[in-house]
């Protein structure tokens, strides 16, 4: 190569490397600037609007919008359900527990369904294609439905595997009541959402219902969770909540009370039973009863708590406050003796009946006998106001406070006049209407040498350390005595209440059988059988009460209906509870004795009382201007 071209070639070389100028490719210098100065601000623009998007947080479409709406349709907080507290009895068993079940939902605007997959998925939720179409129909605008509740996790797992789009499940709880219908009225039940709706479970449900959390999660286009991004917050349980009662007190009630209701063919009936040192209550059943665990034919009639919320005149039981009040005013003695010949007793235009002519009866006597003669007697003989005044001290007309839903305050009627016939009736238990939880309240006080204590459906602290509800003295403590005394004559041979005799236990009670309450008045036929009583006698430590409505057998009075009832629960429950027998064991025997002439009917020449109250009957219509009184 020639020098000449050599240097040419640097030349050219050296040409190619420099910028040309605006004259060299013919455009003014104005317009070249301008163009340079615009390709220039485009990177810069670029990188301008990448770093709006990306890093500065106040432009109006920057990161934080697209973030936004990119979470907006990606994630979601999902809840934690959380779990309700237990419901136990006194020694810790479950009544009420929360178990996890699935419930499976849809979103019927993801949803893929064809006429194949409707079928099979019909099936398997236990539902007919065209009604679950149906169903859909209605919610094809949402975004959300429950295609079943609360199943059993394989029965979730059957529908998910069918691997239908838009299909989901999320867990949830479910009641379970593991004593069933023993404790269903008192217990009660929650709703679908787990909400209390009925007893305990709905008095206490802010105390029993858990808090649920919430965690953020990742969803896809298609619902279904990708990942868990945090927790924002915890779930926190309910409250655990222990009752009063003992479950096995509660069984042998449960079991007692609903034969005898099948034996006396009666449509409902309850027993309580009180902790008189406590005013705990340690058994309450009711029939009918229902299943907790399987309301689907569901009767409202067998869900009230009838202990608690329903009414009835206690008849012949108010006799034993009858005499408190006739001791109280300094004009009777338990040794006074009224003379109840011929046998009635005319008040007003009203007659008053014994079964037969008993003649002259100490108080003790008037309680063995349920004489109304005599009681009517006592209370003409009483200030107006002497008789109801006992019945509101020992809580009669008014709420016992137990804070059950439903709970009744009763009727205790006051006036400023009392007519003679309300007085009397009054006396032995018409006219006024109580619970059976407030006759057993009431029968406590008498058992309690006459200190009122708060009635309590939660089982309370140990009196060791702490202490128990106000304690109020209503009553002396030596006329209770007394009259604790007389009611022990009511078990007695001769009583009206021999069938609620214990052996080895000294039984104090009071039989009644008082008239249902019809269109017309007092029915002839329909009666409540009672039996209230306390044990040991001297040393109460248990008040039961038994009321059998409306036994529809030959035999309805309370000494023969509801106080076998008695002496059946309350035995059991002095056994589980350990309490000693107070009698001797010849005492005991005597007792056994005794019982075994009740069942048999007759025993060295004597009479059952089944067969001597039948003789005793009155004609079912009763003569104009009468109250019969009947032997309860």
């Amino acid at each position: 190569m020639k020098r000449s071209d050599t240097k040419t070639s640097s030349w050219l070389i050296g040409r190619k490397r420099r910028r040309p100028s605006a004259r060299q490719i013919g455009m003014p210098r104005w317009r070249y600037l301008t163009l340079v100065f615009i390709l220039t601000l485009l990177p810069l623009a670029a990188f301008w609007q990448i770093a709006g998007l990306q890093v500065m947080p106040d432009a109006k479409y920057g990161f934080r919008f697209l973030q936004g709406q990119g979470d907006a349709r990606m994630i979601r907080e999902d809840e934690i359900p959380g779990y309700r507290g237990v419901i136990t009895d006194r020694r810790g068993e479950p009544l009420a527990v929360s178990t996890p079940v699935v419930s499976v939902y849809a979103d019927p605007q993801i949803l893929d369904l064809g006429e194949d997959k409707l079928a099979v998925l019909a099936k398997k939720l236990g539902e007919k294609p065209q009604a679950l179409a149906r169903r859909l129909a209605v919610y094809a605008n949402k975004e959300f439905m429950y295609l079943s509740r609360r199943i059993t996790p394989d029965d979730a797992e059957a529908i998910l595997s069918l691997g239908i789009a838009g299909i989901f499940k999320k867990v949830e709880y479910k009641r379970y009541y593991p004593a069933g219908e023993v404790t269903a009225q008192l217990v009660g039940f929650t709703d679908i959402d787990d909400a209390g709706q009925e007893g305990m479970e709905l008095a206490f449900d802010e105390l029993l219902a858990g808090r649920p959390g919430v965690r953020q999660v990742l969803k896809d286009r298609k619902r279904r969770v990708i990942k868990n991004l945090q927790l924002l917050r915890s779930e926190r349980p309910g409250k655990n909540l222990a009752l009063s009662i003992d479950l096995r007190l509660q069984y042998a009630a449960y079991r007692e009370l609903k034969a005898a209701m099948t034996q006396f063919r009666a449509a409902s009936g309850s027993v309580v039973i009180l902790d008189v040192q406590t005013g705990e209550v340690l058994a309450m059943v009711n029939q009918p009863a229902f299943n907790p665990n399987n309301r689907s034919r569901l009767n409202t009639n067998a869900m009230r708590n009838r202990a608690v919320t329903d009414l009835i005149e206690p008849g012949s039981v108010m006799k034993p406050l009858t005499m408190i009040a006739a001791l109280e005013s300094g004009r009777f003695r338990p040794e006074t003796v009224i003379d109840t010949s011929p046998g009635h007793f005319r008040v007003g235009r009203k007659t008053f009946v014994d079964h037969r002519n008993y003649g002259a009866l100490d108080l003790a006597g008037i309680l063995k006998k349920s004489s109304q003669v005599g009681t009517t007697k006592i209370a003409m003989d009483l200030e107006p106001e002497a008789v109801r005044g006992v019945f509101e001290r020992v809580g009669l007309g008014q709420s016992p406070g137990t804070g059950f839903p439903g709970e009744a305050s009763g009727v205790l009627p006051n006036k400023q006049r009392w007519r003679p016939v309300e007085r009397a009736t009054m006396a032995f238990g018409y006219g006024i209407a109580v619970t059976p939880l407030q006759l057993a309240h009431a029968y406590a006080v008498l058992a309690n040498n006459g200190v009122k204590k708060a009635v309590s459906l939660l089982r309370l602290p140990d009196t060791s350390h702490a202490a128990l509800p106000t304690e109020d003295k209503v009553i002396s403590a030596d006329v209770a005595a007394d009259v604790r005394e007389m009611m022990k004559a009511v078990i007695d041979e001769g009583g009206t209440g021999t069938r609620a005799a214990i052996a080895g236990y000294a039984v104090a009670g009071k039989t009644g059988t008082s008239h249902k309450v019809g269109a017309g008045g007092y029915q002839d036929d329909r009666y409540v059988s009672l039996f209230a009583g306390m044990v040991p006698a001297d040393a109460p430590r248990l008040v039961t009460v038994v009321v059998i409505d409306d036994p529809r057998s030959q035999e309805y009075y309370g000494g023969l209906v509801a106080a076998p009832v008695f002496s059946k629960v309350t035995a059991e429950a002095l056994r589980f509870l350990n309490i000693a027998p107070t009698q001797t064991p010849e005492a005991a025997l005597a007792v056994g004795t005794q019982m075994g002439v009740l069942k048999n009917g007759a025993l060295s020449g004597q009479v059952a009382p089944s067969q001597t109250l039948a003789s005793q009957k009155v004609s079912r219509r009763p003569e104009p201007a009468q109250v019969r009184g009947g032997a309860t």
